[in-house]
């Protein structure tokens, strides 16, 4: 005979146990029907395709068409640029073994293995950006890249239920997409006001006064195509990157030609940063050398290297969400050295006596464009910055005022500072300060901070674009990931001590590249998805910006790679 307590302990445990057998099935139910659903969807996929005329079906032919580079690559694009448009938990890991928690993501080790999860790996004989027809819009946006099935359910424990019954750990999502009014300005400011600040000033000297009115005409044209950019990513379901807008426009080769561009201009900008900082070292410490052996290091090359040394560990990072962190006070950073150059020009009175200027200089406008045009460097991060907005219809909003305020910035210190300077303008106004005032030197090492928390940022893209092209046999080998990051910035620096010009590189940066993603293909893209739907004006305004960015490219690339030629013989 029991207890009574012992009655009722049994009876406890029952219940409990029964309970947990209904949590169980319900959770067991709950996964079938989400199964039950995607199947659903993929057939009704499958049966809308055959469905599909033969105009239709030779254009998904051709956009599934195999090559030697994954279809869908990149796949790790919206989540590496996600770094510049939010702040994601913070969790410091190495490359080496991961430790998956279910709210710290891994970006290497999601790189590694996105390739072999099955939701993400769709036949080749599907589209892989659904058409319009197929799919009926949705209040929120789908996942970060239009290769995942639609999820109905989304649960704050970012599980995903793969064939085999067991759950993973999503890497994808963030666990917040609803960015504010004020984030959001913030984000394109960050985005926006970078280096290209420091090198305004040179960009009057090598145009003339006349020239700076270049500055407020891409001001213009890039708040335009800002918006051409949404109205692409609104014209199907799905899109919510530049890769995926240049897909919808041209296929996969569209995908693929883009992605490059812009892992191109994110590689040539880490370039800058090295030479950066080996300019604003080397004013710091002129009479720094190492000498080994009959080899010798001058500063400038001094710096360079341990630059590069110095940012390597912070590129094998495998989570670089603490790096966001501290890189989202570039906008802070920005603000305090141009407010160093006001204290030192107004304050100390630095500068200011009569300078020889110049009203136009024809010679040179072509560097000058080129160096206008790197300031409104930050259309690739647009399309997530709208994605991410709890009202997207505030994006021209947030547009407005950024490119208000970053362009307000660029002039006054375009003007100030060629102002005090004159024709000894510098290509970085840092190295005409005064260094032995206080704010000349918290400016300098402001400048000099800076880039060290933005080249891991920067360079983790290209990275994991590379490392999802690894052959599947050794991709969860990190020393392959590692090799690769490794090789980058050991270019980057080879790169910066061939061409240690900084002025110069960021005006053929500005004038190839900045112009093809700034005002060439948004125009180019738009015209092709929207097509015979096009207004008359909208075509005419389409066809002036691409005139204009390609005149700038093409003359801003010849001067620079000309004077970069001219300087290294």
């Amino acid at each position: 005979m029991f207890s009574k307590r012992e009655r009722e302990m049994a009876m406890k445990n029952s219940v409990s146990e029964q309970s947990f057998y209904i949590d169980s099935e319900e959770e067991e139910d709950e996964e079938k029907v989400l199964y039950d659903k995607v199947a659903d969807n993929e057939a009704a996929n499958n049966s809308d395709s055959s469905n599909y005329s033969s105009d239709n079906e030779n254009e998904i032919r051709q956009q599934s068409k195999p090559n030697s580079l994954n279809p869908s690559w990149p796949q790790s694009y919206r989540q590496s640029i996600d770094l510049y448009s939010s702040v994601p938990s913070p969790s410091l890991n190495f490359l080496g073994t991961p430790t998956l928690t279910r709210f710290s993501s891994s970006f290497l080790s999601s790189t590694l293995t996105r390739r072999h999860t099955p939701e993400i790996l769709p036949s080749l004989n599907k589209p892989l950006i659904t058409p319009v027809d197929e799919e009926k819009p949705k209040e929120r946006r789908s996942s970060s890249h239009s290769l995942l099935p639609p999820i109905p359910l989304r649960k704050s424990s970012l599980k995903k239920i793969i064939p085999d019954g067991k759950s993973s750990v999503s890497h994808e999502l963030p666990l917040s997409r609803q960015s504010s009014y004020g984030q959001a300005v913030l984000n394109g400011m960050n985005v926006l006001c970078g280096v290209g600040i420091l090198s305004t000033p040179y960009a009057v000297k090598e145009g003339g006064w006349i020239g700076l009115s270049i500055l407020l005409i891409y001001a213009i044209l890039s708040y335009y195509t800002g918006i051409l950019l949404r109205y692409c990513l609104d014209s199907q379901p799905g899109l919510e990157t530049y890769p995926d807008i240049g897909q919808a426009a041209f296929g996969t080769v569209g995908r693929i030609a883009i992605s490059i561009i812009l892992y191109v201009e994110l590689y040539a900008c880490c370039v800058e940063y090295i030479i950066l900082e080996s300019d604003n070292l080397s004013s710091l410490f002129p009479n720094a050398h190492l000498n080994i052996g009959s080899f010798e290091l001058n500063s400038h090359h001094l710096f360079a290297v341990m630059t590069a040394l110095a940012v390597l560990p912070t590129v094998w990072l495998r989570d670089l969400s603490i790096l966001s962190y501290i890189s989202a006070g570039g906008v802070i950073a920005s603000i305090l050295v141009v407010g160093c150059l006001f204290w030192v020009g107004l304050v100390d009175q630095a500068g200011f006596e009569p300078q020889k200027t110049t009203t136009l200089n024809l010679s040179t406008l072509p560097v000058a464009i080129g160096l206008y045009g790197y300031c409104y460097s930050g259309h690739a991060v647009f399309p997530n910055i709208y994605t991410s907005m709890a009202k997207p219809s505030q994006y021209p909003s947030v547009l407005l005022l950024s490119f208000g305020i970053c362009t307000v910035m660029y002039a006054a210190v375009a003007v100030l500072g060629y102002t005090m300077f004159g024709e000894s303008t510098q290509s970085q106004f840092t190295l005409n300060m005064p260094q032995d005032l206080v704010a000349s030197k918290i400016a300098v090492w402001t400048t000099v901070v800076n880039p060290f928390t933005k080249y891991a940022l920067t360079m983790s893209p290209v990275a994991m674009s590379l490392e999802e092209l690894i052959p599947s046999s050794h991709v969860k080998s990190h020393v392959y990931s590692i090799l690769i990051r490794t090789a980058l910035v050991i270019s980057t620096l080879l790169v910066a001590l061939s061409i240690p010009f900084f002025g110069l590189v960021m005006a053929l940066i500005g004038s190839l590249l900045t112009m093809l993603v700034t005002l060439i293909l948004p125009c180019a893209c738009y015209m092709s998805i929207v097509k015979r739907k096009i207004s008359l004006f909208q075509g005419s305004m389409c066809v002036l910006v691409i005139g204009v960015g390609l005149v700038s490219a093409v003359f801003g690339s010849y001067s620079a790679l000309s004077q970069i030629i001219q300087n290294l013989i």
